[in-house]
């Protein structure tokens, strides 16, 4: 047995509660394993720590869950009548038999005061992870304001609207109320909450670089106009999500300039990290002071600082109290402190309980999603994964569920349906420009309705819209191909998959089970036996034959018993 390979920690998400009484525990092995069992019982069955007595420990096997390429998941789940719990683990390949404890594995088994159990000393209410419930059945939609729609409330001297290549020099005058006027189509497409990059005042196009927080960029429109569209969104069913760029300011911040000005003297002096004075604005690869990335334009921000907690924190509170939002994702969010995340999300939640906090984190997020920080994160590394696949033809159908099964195993269940799941952004390159085909494009969106997570479409992906690396991805959205007869197919298609998505309850939970077909047949489930549904997706080069099944949801290259290279069949199992 590969006993290297076995591993558990006594934390989130190998140990977690899904709610008050339901613990879920995760053993890792290698994939030679065949059965593993939990031992357990209360951790003062045997008499309270430090006694020598040994306890007696009840057995329950467990369940394989996830297969990764060179690993195997394995679960179960029980409810501790006292909300604790000391165990340890029993895994078996045949014959052999090993007992694996939190400080290390033994050829039999011990309860007793020599060896270390794992514990979960209790299930504290407060520690249960719980994102807003609303999440999980909400399909997103983002917006780069520019280059949306016009409403004629922002400042004139915009160029003419038009499609293909643009630049981060280009203002195109699209706005708040002309976001506002498109929420009837949002909401028929099936959009359930609408995240806008940074809205407040800034000198640039994409306002990454915040030099006011409290004003709305006279580009979009005013307070009133961001009122207005909160108001309709909300009578058309979506939630709004605001940006928040709190890692970094622009150079037009006015305590930034003071502190440029008066150096050590400023009262804005803490609220940075400059580390030479006096000093020039400029790239900061030197150590002058520190900035986002080496963006001398965009000085970082000290969030471990009180008074710049509280700023953000108070304006936080403003958005909620002033403009009802729902969500705030913060820019860079890898970057703000802990204790600044936790303080905020205290008072956030005293505030509004369900608003939805979201980081941008582009790697994996443990630290960030243990219940006292964010609710969830872009998840970037599961739209990696997908890219793995789809763009490797030599990857075999397993390596979708092994790369999937690591995404979805990295964090708690519920977080996993809170998960802010995409395929491309502002800040990557568009999904139709990297897909190798239209079919390969239709492919991965499919995936991306049918996995667990909280989807989120790029505006213009309903009419297969491209664009480049940053900034060529933030191109003016073509309403007019709404009248063609292609973007009529693929505004009509991606709504039917959006429909889906919202419509059954298997595509909201995170029930999944993967089983890979012939080829690159991918072959996978949702939702538990009564609500089953099975996704097929045939992203290799031979046609594949599948066997009868239930009623038909969506279906791209189905001929009613073939499924097509680089088709798509959404059914009831």
């Amino acid at each position: 047995m590969n006993l290297a390979a076995i591993t558990h920690q006594a934390r989130t998400p190998m140990c977690c509660a899904l709610d008050q009484e339901t613990l879920q525990i995760t053993l890792r092995t290698g994939r030679d394993a065949d059965a593993v069992e939990l031992i357990y019982a209360d951790p003062y069955e045997g008499g309270i720590a430090g006694g020598e007595a040994a306890w007696q420990g009840r057995r329950a096997p467990m369940s394989p869950a996830f297969t990764l390429e060179h690993h195997q998941l394995w679960t179960t789940t029980l409810r501790p009548p006292y909300r604790r719990l000391r165990y340890c683990f029993a895994v078996h390949q045949g014959e052999e038999c090993w007992y694996y404890y939190e400080d290390g594995l033994r050829p039999f088994l011990q309860l007793d005061n020599r060896v270390q159990c794992f514990t979960m000393p209790w299930m504290n209410p407060a520690d249960c992870i719980a994102p807003p419930d609303w999440v999980r059945h909400t399909v997103w939609y983002q917006i780069f304001p520019d280059r949306f729609c016009r409403g004629g409330s922002g400042r004139p001297g915009a160029l003419p609207w038009r499609r293909g290549p643009v630049t981060n020099a280009d203002r195109f005058g699209g706005d708040l109320a002309g976001i506002t006027s498109k929420l009837p189509y949002l909401a028929r497409l099936g959009i359930g909450g609408l995240y806008l990059t940074p809205i407040f005042a800034s000198p640039s196009i994409h306002k990454y670089d915040t030099a006011d927080y409290t004003r709305i960029d006279p580009d979009f429109g005013t307070e009133a106009d961001l009122s207005r569209l909160v108001r309709a969104a909300h009578q058309n069913g979506i939630r709004v999500m605001l940006d928040a760029v709190f890692n970094h300011c622009g150079p037009g911040f006015a305590p930034w300039r003071d502190v440029v000005e008066h150096g050590p003297q400023s009262p804005y002096w803490k609220w940075f990290f400059v580390r030479q004075w006096p000093f020039t604005e400029g790239d900061t690869r030197d150590g002058r002071y520190f900035s986002f990335a080496f963006h001398g334009g965009m000085p970082k921000l000290n969030t471990n600082e009180p008074e710049v907690q509280e700023y953000f924190i108070t304006l936080c509170e403003n958005w909620v109290r002033r403009y009802d939002i729902d969500a705030i994702r913060f820019d860079v969010g890898n970057e703000i402190s802990h204790a600044f995340l936790r303080k905020l999300r205290v008072r956030l939640k005293a505030l509004k309980p369900d608003l939805y906090l979201l980081g941008e984190i582009w790697h994996d997020a443990s630290p960030w999603l243990e219940g006292d920080e964010y609710d969830a994160v872009m998840h970037y590394p599961l739209q990696s994964a997908l890219r793995r696949f789809f763009e490797d033809d030599a990857l075999p159908a397993e390596a979708f569920g092994w790369d999937v099964g690591q995404c979805l195993a990295a964090y708690p269940p519920q977080v996993d349906t809170a998960q802010f799941t995409l395929l491309d952004s502002h800040d990557t390159i568009r999904l139709r420009t990297r897909a190798a085909s239209e079919a390969d494009f239709w492919q991965q969106l499919a995936a991306l309705f049918t996995l667990p997570g909280s989807p989120c479409i790029y505006y213009g992906t309903e009419l297969e819209m491209e664009g480049g690396p940053d900034p060529d991805c933030r191109r003016c959205m073509p309403w007019e191909e709404l009248d063609t007869p292609a973007g009529k197919a693929s505004h009509d298609a991606l709504q039917a998959l959006i429909a889906l998505r919202r419509q059954e309850p298997a595509l909201q939970g995170r029930e999944i089970a993967f089983d890979p077909g012939p080829g690159r047949l991918v072959r996978y489930r949702r939702g538990n036996p009564a609500e089953a549904l099975e996704i097929c997706l045939n992203a290799g080069s031979q046609p594949q034959p599948l066997a009868p099944g239930g009623e038909e949801l969506f279906c791209r290259g189905w001929d009613g018993g073939v499924l097509a290279p680089g088709g798509i069949l959404i059914r009831r199992a």
